[in-house]
This record gives structure tokens, sequence and C-alpha cells, in this order.
């Protein structure tokens, strides 16, 4: 073995050494890191043991977290600073200022890198292994202070404006199918874009936690993360109405110049990823367009009902999202699946089980308007095979797909197969189809398109 590769495998030894060392004193390091705080920062030092226990877990998590990435040798990601979000939250609750909440995160920066330094020694290998560290651990503090920075931020601004009641109230009002008319709560209006003479196009969102319940502190907790998150996802800087009610968060966006409903779909299915990377998970139901405020008690009532086609687990049911045809079939009960011929219901049993072919191959047909060869082609299969599915389809179900009256059969049929009744699992929203919009891929619907 030569001198360099000799020299290398030393310095990656030793870097193994020292990681492996502070793994094993973590708990021991989080004393320190918050000692030094206490001293550094007086207003931390000021606050009870409750605080100091939540912060020395803050910590903990965080040197885990920077340990974990350096044991893989790889980049720091959010799913990596996930919990950053609570802390946060709670420290802007707490009035902790920004830069005392920066100075912490810096101060056990400090404390750890002082730490390696220490396990490193002064052999050649241990120092270079410590040097080794640095570009790790700098990416893993700069990505680190920003998120938590801005969920601070993005809470604080919530907070304040949450501080007064206006919000609150404006919420009620507009529930009750009333509007402002001065004061306050038009001036809140107003700053929300929710002016009662316009006819500004807008939606009412509806989210709930999701998931086995929480208790009542952390439930709490989430419930406001998510609102803060939410009320964020207007675009263009705009504000958007978000207030906890209860159990469950009610957000009216306002649709701005440009932005279409799906758009603000797609921002509103990236705040509930987001949150469900940082272990708060969201159902969450999303209304039709509504054309002004006087529209609003209409809306919330739609974005209830539709929080029925959600899994247990978290999702969004996005009404934008859907055709009347595929909300009809969700809203189906078991009189209209009595309705659909056996014949056909074998055959769509049978078929999702081996794959759905012959599924795929009405949607397929229906959406290139009966035309064989389009069919075929949006199936990438022969025109052949794509006649023969067809005459197989014929001989189980006795329907011809050719005639429009027993192909719309078929479609309904189909529509209420995918779509079971509420609260039955991942698959509630079943395979909802596209036929509707010229689509021939089988999607869900509370997905992004």
């Amino acid at each position: 073995m030569s001198t360099g590769s000799s020299t290398v495998e030393a310095v990656r030894a030793q870097r193994a050494r020292i990681i492996s060392e502070l793994l094993n004193d973590v708990d021991d390091l989080a004393d320190a890191a918050v000692a030094a705080i206490l001293v550094e920062i007086p207003f931390y030092a000021e606050q009870g043991p409750d605080f100091h226990a939540d912060v020395r877990d803050h910590v903990v998590r965080h040197y885990r977290a920077r340990l974990a990435v350096l044991l893989e040798e790889r980049t720091v990601t959010h799913e990596d600073i996930a919990f950053t979000r609570r802390p946060a939250m709670r420290r802007a609750r707490a009035g902790v200022p920004l830069a005392d909440y920066i100075n912490a995160f810096r101060v056990g920066q400090r404390v750890f890198w002082e730490a390696v330094v220490e396990r490193a020694g002064r052999g050649y290998a241990g120092r270079e292994a410590a040097l080794s560290l640095v570009a790790p651990l700098m990416r893993y503090s700069d990505f680190a202070s920003t998120h938590t920075a801005n969920a601070y931020m993005e809470f604080q601004q919530y907070a304040a404006a949450e501080a007064v009641r206006e919000s609150r109230d404006l919420l009620e009002t507009l529930l009750a199918g009333s509007v402002p008319t001065r004061g306050r709560e038009l001036a809140a209006a107003q700053a929300h874009g929710l002016a009662p003479d316009a006819r500004t196009p807008l939606l009412v969102v509806i989210a709930v936690l999701a998931g086995p319940p929480a208790d009542f502190d952390q439930g709490a907790d989430a419930r406001h993360a998510a609102c803060a998150a939410i009320a964020r996802a207007g675009g263009n800087g705009a504000r958007v109405l978000s207030v906890v009610r209860q159990s469950e968060i009610v957000a009216i966006p306002v649709l701005g110049p440009g932005t279409g409903p799906e758009e603000l779909c797609d921002r509103l299915q990236g705040v509930r990823e987001a949150l469900a990377a940082e272990g708060i998970r969201l159902a969450m139901g999303i209304s039709t367009v509504s054309g002004g405020t006087a529209q609003i008690p209409q809306a919330y009532q739609e974005a209830r009902a539709v929080l029925d086609f959600v899994p247990e687990e978290g999702g969004v049911a996005a009404l934008p999202r859907i055709t009347p045809f595929q909300y009809l079939a969700l809203k189906a009960d078991d009189t209209a699946r009595h309705l659909v011929d056996p014949r056909i219901t074998s055959l769509l049993a049978e078929d999702r089980a081996r794959g759905g072919v012959l599924t795929a191959t009405i949607r397929a047909f229906a959406a290139a308007d009966l035309n064989l060869r389009a069919a075929a082609e949006r199936l990438q299969i022969h025109p052949n095979t794509a006649q023969y599915r067809l005459r197989r389809i014929q001989e189980r179900t006795g329907r011809s797909l050719r005639s429009i009256n027993d192909l719309v059969e078929l479609l309904v049929a189909i529509a209420l197969h995918d779509a079971l009744p509420t609260n039955a699992g991942r698959e509630r929203l079943g395979a909802a189809t596209n036929e509707g919009r010229g689509r021939s891929d089988v999607r869900s619907w509370h997905e992004p398109r």
C-alpha cells in the first residue's frame, strides 16, 4: 500500500472515530451547549426549567441530525431538520427575539465544533479528519439556520395577525353570510383581498389533523403551525385569511390575476407535503371557485363535505380538480352500485385484480372519441390488440363500446367501482378518471396533475 493511500485511510479512520465519540457523548455535549446558551443569552437564562428542557431536547436532535449527515457522508435535507418547525414556533410564541434564537443556534454550533477539535487531537490524521468535517458542518448550519429562521418568522407573522381578533371575527362574519361594513373587520377583509363589494374568485379550504389523535397541546401546536403555513400559500406575497377554528383550520385564499384554481391547489398540496415531512399530517378539503364573499358559506359546506373523501392518513380532496361526473360517482350510495349489471361488476373486479387493462381500454376508447387507432396509440398497443379487448369486453358484459349508451353505462360502472364508500382507507378516492377532460390515464383526483 502506498504512503498516500495509507494517509487517506488513516484520516478516514480518525474521522469515523471522531464521529463515533461524538455520538456517544451527545447528551453531555447538549448539557454543555445549554449551559453556554444560558450564560451568553440572558433571555434564555430567565426562562423556567420546562423551557430549558425544551431547548436541550432541540440541541440533542440537532446534534444527532448533524452526526447522521456526517456519518452517511451526504448533504443535509429538509427531512433531516423537519423537527425544527415546532421548536421555532414555540420560541416565537414565548417571545424569544429572533436574534437570540439564532444566537442560541450559533452557540450550539460552536460547542459542537469545539468538541470536534478536542477529539481530533494533535496528530496529523486527526487534524485532517477535523478539517474534512468543516465543509459539511457549514452546509448543515447554513441550511438549518435558514430553515429555522423562516419557520420562526412564518409563525411570528401569523401570531402577530392573530394577536388581535380581527381575523377570527372576520371569518365568523363571512361564514355567517354577512359582510363587514366598517372598522377593523373591514380593514382586515381588504387586507386579505376580501372586499365586500368585489367579486374576486376565491376558494374555501378546510384542514384537520389526520392520523391518530394527538394530545391537546401537541394537536394545538400542530394546528397553529399548519395554519401559519397555509396563510403563506397565496403566492405573490398575498395574505391568506387562515384561522384555527376549534379542531379545524379554515382558510379563504383569493385567486389573484393570472392564478388559476389548479395552481393554488398545487401550492396547497405542496404545503401539506412539507408539513407531512415535519410530522404534521393534514386532511384538506378545497371547495369549488366562488365568485365573491357572498358565496363563502356555500363554499365552506363544500369543503367540509369533500373532506369525507380523504383517506385516514391524510391528503387533499380538491373539487377544482374533478369533473361533475367524478363527484357524482364519489357521492353515490350502495343503491347506485346495485343498479350496475352484475356482469359488468364481475368483469371490473376481475380486471382490477389482473392489472386493469380492460378498464384502461374502455377509458382510452372514450377519450379517443371512439377512434380505435387513437385509443391504441394512447395505450401503446397494436390496434389488433385493442380490437381484441373490445370484443372481450362485449362478450363478458353484453355492451358494445361503439354504442354511446353502452359506453356511458360502462364508464359509470367504472367510476362507481373506483369510488369506494367514505372512510374506507386509501382507495376511497379510487382511480378517478379524467374522461371528462379527454385523458385516458388513471390518476387520483386528490393528486396534482
